[in-house]
């Protein structure tokens, strides 16, 4: 040992001691968070001294939530940064965190595999480009909600509480910091199901999965005639627009005579809620609805004229590339900062089609491969200027027209307008590819059948515009029949078919009707499945008493109902007796459409298929002795983000109820292959209501609150809300809003 190697240690040991206690400092605010009403928390709102135009005017409703009204754009943009900044900094810090791949500098060295993963992905690629070519308007747009995210974090007088506890620390906001956190929240959702394939692909039986996947994949209905590798997926899913129910009402079917919209996204059931609810005003701009934390876009609203909703359309934006052997593959060399642990160094390596990924252990690939992702993400495109011009679009017409630049992810944008219109948009830029399927996951670049052949987007795919039967529906299906694929990975059509159903049951539909659907736990599939089973079931000599429940079972996951438990139970114990090993069964087989299209006939032909269905049944039928209804069983967490770290994960929870709903039912409440108590992470996580016949017709609701802030009164204070099908009202005339929102916080410029 040399003769300073004592001090350098003890000097080492000085610093980790002293970093821990500024740790433990730090969090005791996130740890143990104190009430904050909303008085209080609005009295931490900058008022004076601000780099104004004119005095802008903020109201506030009770649940916290803010209605902006300014007397310029420029006023308008930079109030938005305040007040995103106010309500959710530290949320949009640890997404600014994600996108660069600097989670290990606040989660220490269990994130440093994710940050590869990130870097790797890097979703920032584009943003230089795609900053240089902005249009002059949309650039001073963004630049002014930078500046009010900027001054609001350099004036605080205190910072959000998970900045202690996350080592989180001011720094600036830029453009590019915004396209990033658009790009994540454009993550292709195929991505979300490579991991499991990938392992699929390095068996024998690859072949079948392949076909069975594309199989039941693109089987979909059309809307209209024409561990770290957890971890990252949670993030990828809780954070990119993945899912979804919308639709609109024509007129003639509307009680109102006008027509109407609803929409419920589908993202993870975390908080804080991955989107804002904001009512705006401006000379451009009137308008209300979601916005996502740290992009002044209204993702999901309702201006004077037109409202729109969306849900994410699976569009096949992405490749996967056998690169090895070509020339040109770069390196490049990164350093890991970790917090209270060792940096790591990483080498990220990129192709000319884009980052190999195969350099990941999630992403695994076989012997003599390198795979690279080419995505559309990774090109310029203009998502910014495009949801801008939705907001102040007046017709049908200029909503298709809006998103002529928009890219990544692929969004079925549906719209109902003030004159009576309803229309659907596929707004995306797809590949055009040749009509095959694809014979593997993984092709070769030089594979003249897995060549791009230029672009199409939402000017040149088809549209729908006030159809026959007065309903446009869409639910993550197929969008509409094109002469080249727009996806190949869709759910099962039991969502978009049951929309359609219960719009059509009625002659004249109520916004009431529409809120009503969006809790509807109707399962179509899962009462196929239980049919198709049901002949095997009843063949059974074991439980008689609980193959009568399951046949009796009418397919409803409601909370106060025992048949979704002895269902779910069975379908656990078939699944894991037929397809599992060592417990588990492959993502591939587990996936709800391979399990509805495939498990009764692979169950039909399985060696001593009757003694596996027995055995089941007794197992299946003595799980659901401990659970009596599905409540019981199927529970929502109200849990901050953090509740899933260990050790301090307890502090970030506020309890779980019983929840209705299952994993493609409208009212989204998703889950795997279950036979005891879990908790639902991804569902329905705010919901959209608008009737066109009056301006102040529009309503919505968060799974949680408005304030991201921990302790907040508004912090979960929407989840009772949510429970109860209830939605907060989102006006648009003066008397109106003054009315809604009543307190009044007016910002005076220097």
């Amino acid at each position: 040992m040399s003769r300073d190697s004592k001090p350098r240690r003890a000097a080492w040991q000085r610093r980790i001691f002293l970093a821990a206690i500024a740790v433990l400092l730090g969090a005791c605010s996130a740890l143990h968070p104190r009430s904050v009403s909303l008085e209080q928390r609005l009295a931490m709102f900058p008022k004076e001294g601000l780099p104004l135009d004119h005095a802008v005017t903020v109201r506030w409703n009770s649940t916290g939530v803010p209605w902006i009204e300014a007397e310029s754009d420029h006023d308008l943009a930079f109030t938005l940064g305040l007040v995103h900044a106010h309500l959710r900094l530290g949320q949009m810090a640890i997404m600014r965190r994600a996108v660069q791949g600097r989670l290990s500098e606040s989660g220490g060295p269990f994130a440093q595999d994710i940050d590869r993963a990130l870097r790797t992905i890097d979703f920032g690629t584009a943003a230089p480009e795609i900053e240089a070519k902005l249009p002059p308007a949309t650039k001073a747009w963004l630049q002014a909600f930078v500046d009010g995210l900027n001054w609001y974090q350099s004036h605080a007088k205190e910072p959000p509480p998970e900045f202690g506890l996350l080592a989180l620390r001011n720094e600036p906001w830029t453009i590019r910091d915004l396209i990033a956190i658009g790009r994540l929240a454009g993550t292709d959702v195929n991505w979300l199901g490579y991991p499991g394939l990938l392992k699929a692909r390095l068996r024998p039986d690859w072949p079948e999965v392949w076909q069975r996947t594309l199989a039941t994949g693109t089987n979909s209905a059309p809307s209209f005639g024409t561990g770290s590798e957890a971890l990252l997926q949670q993030l990828l899913q809780g954070s990119s627009r993945s899912g979804s129910n919308a639709l609109a009402v024509s007129p003639s079917h509307s009680a109102t005579g006008a027509a109407l919209l609803a929409g419920d996204p589908h993202l993870g059931l975390t908080l804080p809620n991955f989107w804002l609810l904001v009512g705006i005003k401006s000379p451009s701009f009137h308008a209300v609805g979601l916005m996502v934390p740290g992009l002044p876009l209204i993702g999901l609203g309702r201006n004077d004229d037109i409202a729109w909703g969306g849900t994410n359309m699976r569009a096949a934006q992405s490749e996967l590339f056998n690169v090895a052997g070509e020339a040109g593959i770069s390196e490049r060399h990164e350093r890991i900062a970790t917090r209270l642990w060792f940096g790591k160094d990483v080498t990220i390596r990129r192709a000319k089609e884009g980052p190999i990924i195969s350099d990941l252990a999630m992403f695994p690939a076989r012997p003599g491969e390198v795979i690279a992702l080419r995505w559309k993400g990774y090109e310029a495109s203009d998502e910014f200027s495009a949801f801008l011009a939705v907001m102040r679009a007046k017709s049908a017409s200029e909503f298709r027209q809006a998103f002529a630049t928009y890219s990544v992810g692929g969004q079925n944008m549906i719209c109902a307008t003030r004159s009576g219109d309803i229309c659907q948009v596929i707004a995306a830029h797809i590949p055009i590819r040749e009509a095959a399927l694809p014979a593997d996951l993984v092709r070769r670049a030089d594979d003249p059948a897995a060549a791009w052949h230029g672009t199409a987007n939402a000017m040149s795919l088809p549209f729908a515009l006030n159809p026959p039967d007065g309903v446009l529906a869409s639910a993550n299906n197929r969008a509409a029949p094109t002469p080249f694929p727009l996806g190949f990975l869709y759910p099962t059509s039991e969502r978009v078919e049951r929309l359609y159903t219960l719009i059509k049951a009625k002659d004249k539909i109520a916004i009431a009707d529409l809120a009503a659907l969006q809790q509807d736990t109707l399962s179509t599939a899962a009462l196929s499945l239980k049919h198709d089973l049901m002949p095997m079931l009843k063949a059974a000599t074991a439980a008689p008493d609980f193959v009568r429940a399951i046949d009796a079972w009418d397919g409803r996951y409601d909370a106060d109902k025992s048949g979704p438990v002895a269902f779910e139970s069975l379908l656990y114990e078939l699944a894991n007796r037929l397809y599992g090993k060592n417990g588990t069964v492959p993502s591939d087989k587990a996936d709800w459409g391979y399990l509805v299209r495939y498990l009764p006939q692979d169950l039909a032909a399985a060696p001593d298929h009757q003694k596996l269905i027995d055995e089941s049944l007794m197992a299946a039928s003595a799980t659901a002795r401990k659970f009596p209804t599905w409540g019981d069983m199927h529970r929502v967490g109200i849990n901050h983000m953090l509740a899933f770290a260990p050790v301090i994960g307890s502090s970030f929870s506020l309890g779980d109820f019983g929840a209705g709903g299952s994993r493609n039912t409208v009212m989204k409440t998703s889950h795997g292959l279950v036979n005891g108590k879990h908790t639902s992470t991804y569902g329905s996580q705010a919901r959209q209501l608008c009737d066109m016949s009056t301006p102040d017709g529009c309503s919505f609701v968060l799974f949680g609150g408005e304030d991201g802030w921990l302790g907040s009164a508004n912090y979960a204070d929407q989840v009772p809300l949510w429970r109860e099908g209830r939605t907060i009202a989102m006006p648009l005339t003066p008397a109106k809003v003054a009315g809604a929102f009543p307190i009044a916080t007016v910002l005076k410029p220097h």
